[in-house]
């Protein structure tokens, strides 16, 4: 069992609900990556997502897609993300999950990057545009690497695909709140209660909720249906604006406590 799953187990266990951090790796340098995941981890976020910076991310919004031109101006790669990766399992055991796109995946090399990953501490992988009907060579190099593959359910996802979803996930499943592209709303989508309702109807792992979500009252709101809430484009607009400013990672650690007390509980 990966971090993923024993995080998963505890959280359970203590009934507890978990926040997921997504950053862009490499944003705004490569070298500070690792203190702003411990900022997070500090602030409370159970699991990280280290976004692989890619120069085509038709999933993300604009404010990842600027922190992907930084993290690339910047002279990240996926074996840059691996590299941090490593560092950062030096001296944490947040469970790690990548976040990239299939084309990056494809030029490293699939087999190759399940077993890099594997040894830099990655305990997961999600591709967001890679398709789950043709998921079978892919999961199965990750899961012969001791890895939890992530797939991605939307709204307007078929019962079909939701059974692949359910069959090819490992560690939890990725709802997407609604249709589109991330970023910051100020109110959640109806369409989560349906998607909930129907993937719990078909699998006993874990559910999380991401894409819109940036303040404390739809962690609340969400917490009451899924075990995990993941906040991502929140997180890199306050990068962002404070990439220069020395506090940036107590400013980071403060709002990741802030959205961890919408669980109703101190993080």
């Amino acid at each position: 069992m990966t971090r993923i799953g024993r995080l998963f187990e505890c959280l359970k266990r203590d009934g507890r609900k978990g926040l997921v951090a997504y950053i862009t790796a490499g944003d705004p340098e490569p070298a500070r990556t690792p203190a702003l995941v411990e900022a997070l981890v500090r602030g409370g976020a159970d699991l990280i997502e280290l976004g692989v910076p890619f120069s085509d991310p038709i999933a993300d919004g604009p404010v990842i897609q600027r922190a992907g031109e930084r993290a690339l101006a910047a002279g990240t790669s996926l074996k840059t993300v691996l590299e941090i990766a490593a560092g950062i399992r030096e001296g944490s055991e947040v469970p790690l999950l990548l976040f990239t796109y299939l084309n990056p995946v494809i030029r490293y090399g699939l087999d190759r990057l399940a077993q890099d990953a594997a040894r830099a501490g990655i305990d997961g992988c999600l591709l967001t545009d890679a398709s789950v009907e043709e998921a079978g060579e892919y999961a199965a190099a990750m899961h012969r690497a001791g890895l939890d593959t992530v797939f991605l359910a939307a709204p307007t996802s078929t019962p079909r695909r939701l059974q692949l979803i359910a069959q090819y996930s490992t560690g939890f499943v990725y709802l997407v709140s609604r249709t589109g592209v991330t970023g910051e709303r100020d109110s959640l989508s109806a369409a989560v209660g349906p998607l909930v309702q129907s993937m719990r109807s078909i699998t006993g792992l874990p559910l999380a909720v991401g894409f819109g979500i940036s303040k404390p009252e739809h962690v609340a709101e969400l917490g009451r249906q899924v075990e995990a809430v993941v906040v991502g484009s929140a997180f890199v607009r306050l990068i962002e604006r404070n990439a220069g400013n020395s506090s940036l990672e107590i400013q980071l650690e403060s709002f990741t406590r802030e959205l961890k007390r919408g669980f109703g509980a101190p993080a």
